[in-house]
């Protein structure tokens, strides 16, 4: 059977996209004098056609695409749509870090825009293939991205136990999918989930797939067990390249665990609920305690991740329209969080110089206390401090997890974001009552940036005093 214009239509953002980094790699290797200035403004633009694209495409009802392997529905149009608006951000705050050190190259773009391809292909997967190939795009990009400076020996260690791990979460996903494929005998996820509806529970070969896709969809999101790559990852990378990797792929994953462990595997939820909430337990504890003792805001900020994937994982096991809502609330919110943050620490590094410990924001206030304002509210809003998003966002995956019974993890949860708070709170203590130890220079910035992350904190401030639109935005895409 051949493709229909449905077919395009429904990957037309993947298409122009694709097509776009055909035309910069022409471009890097052809223009010297502009190729920066075009290279930049070129992915930009990029970006800008794809969300026009997607907003088009906006519909809201599903489209089954490519034979049962593509879907085009609301909630991936909505988070394809965040995807490229924080990808942008990336894009700006990173340039003056990039340049400052020589780095600003074509690879970093071609790079940047593969690995959001590869996060659009994970949204829109409808075929346990499709998404693997994937997982598989984003993470080579990743790996390239953290060892892009090739004479910085700690981002080449970073990048090596990166590949490694990863590697081995590939395998655990291949395996793990290829267990589910031999006992349903379909790829198609929707197929896989009418099968598991009529299937026994009690199928060992079905439990032996579901604990190897879940151990890759762990690795995926930074969930204990499977963090270790996290902390050596944010403090070994480039900040630039982590505000990347920290924020974007975390759409992805949640993605991951909609389209596979939802739509897919929703019959076995009583099976792998548990294991999430294993997970979730642990995440909680070892992000909100272990960072407590970490004296660089990149690995303090890693195991931030640790703990926020918690949370995320604490709707997704909740199994209802409002459990799923919560998470996706919540990984969007962290998202603009955590870019925003990453964005202020970009903005203090300089030519030879990273701002990677927590003694290099002592005094920010007296620098610069626009910027101070933007960091507090990052971290207000990451410790669950009304009003800003992020209280909300926890407010809501605590309601998801007390309506399906589970009090003791819903009081655990809330003990474990009142630790977490602490080392927020320290950021704003060395900010705002301590004095900085060194005379730094006058925080430089383009105004694009400037701007951005500007418009970034307003934004964390402003959704969280009116939460409601994007908190029905995130209902309308479940039903809600």
């Amino acid at each position: 059977m051949g493709l229909s214009a449905t077919d395009y239509i429904a990957a037309l953002p993947e298409i122009v996209l694709l097509g776009a980094i055909c035309v910069l790699l022409v471009a890097a290797v052809f223009l010297k004098r502009t190729r920066d200035l075009v290279l930049h403004y070129g992915s930009l633009l990029t970006i800008a056609a794809l969300a026009v694209i997607s907003g088009c495409l906006l519909q809201g009802h599903q489209t089954i695409a490519f034979h049962g392997n593509f879907i085009q529905d609301a909630m991936g149009d909505v988070l394809l749509l965040f995807s490229y608006a924080i990808t942008g951000a990336v894009l700006v705050y990173s340039r003056p870090y990039l340049k400052d050190r020589g780095l600003l190259s074509g690879e970093f773009y071609v790079l940047m825009l593969f690995a959001l391809l590869g996060t659009m292909v994970i949204i829109q997967a409808y075929s346990l293939l499709v998404l693997y190939l994937g997982v598989e795009l984003l993470a080579l990009s990743m790996y390239a991205l953290v060892a892009i400076s090739r004479d910085d020996g700690t981002a080449s260690e970073a990048a090596m136990k990166f590949f490694v791990l990863g590697a081995i979460s590939a395998g655990a996903l291949l395996f793990g999918m290829s267990w589910i494929y031999g006992i349903s005998g379909t790829l198609n996820i929707g197929v896989l989930g009418a099968y598991l509806a009529g299937a026994p529970g009690d199928s060992i070969g079905l439990w032996v797939g579901l604990g190897f896709v879940i151990v890759a969809m762990a690795f995926e999101i930074g969930a204990v067990p499977f963090h270790m790559w996290l902390p050596d990852v944010y403090e070994g990378a480039p900040s630039a390249m982590v505000s990347f990797i920290g924020s974007v792929p975390k759409i992805a994953a949640f993605a991951f665990f909609m389209r596979l462990l939802v739509e897919g595997m929703g019959p076995l939820h009583d099976i792998w609920m548990w294991l999430l909430t294993a997970m979730a337990v642990g995440s909680l504890a070892i992000g909100a305690i272990v960072a407590i003792a970490q004296p660089n805001i990149k690995r303090m900020l890693a195991y931030s991740t640790i703990n926020h994937a918690g949370f995320i994982l604490l709707g997704i096991l909740a199994g209802n329209a409002m459990g799923y809502r919560a998470a996706m609330f919540y990984t969007l919110a962290y998202v603009i969080m955590f870019i925003g943050a990453f964005g202020v620490i970009i903005l203090l590094s300089r030519s030879g110089f990273e701002a990677e410990k927590l003694d290099d924001f002592k005094g920010l206030n007296e620098r610069s206390p626009w910027y101070a304002f933007v960091m507090l509210m990052m971290m207000l809003s990451m410790a669950g401090v009304p009003p800003f998003i992020g209280f909300w966002a926890k407010l809501e995956v605590i309601k998801a997890v007390l309506d399906v019974n589970m009090t003791w993890l819903a009081v655990y949860a809330v003990v474990m974001a009142v630790i977490a708070a602490f080392y927020y709170l320290r950021i704003l203590k060395l900010m705002y009552f301590d004095r900085a130890e060194d005379k730094q220079p006058a925080i430089k910035a383009p105004a694009d940036m400037r701007l951005l992350l500007s418009v970034n904190g307003l934004a964390v401030l402003g959704l969280g005093i009116f939460p409601g639109g994007l908190l029905a935005l995130c209902g309308l895409v479940f039903g809600l």
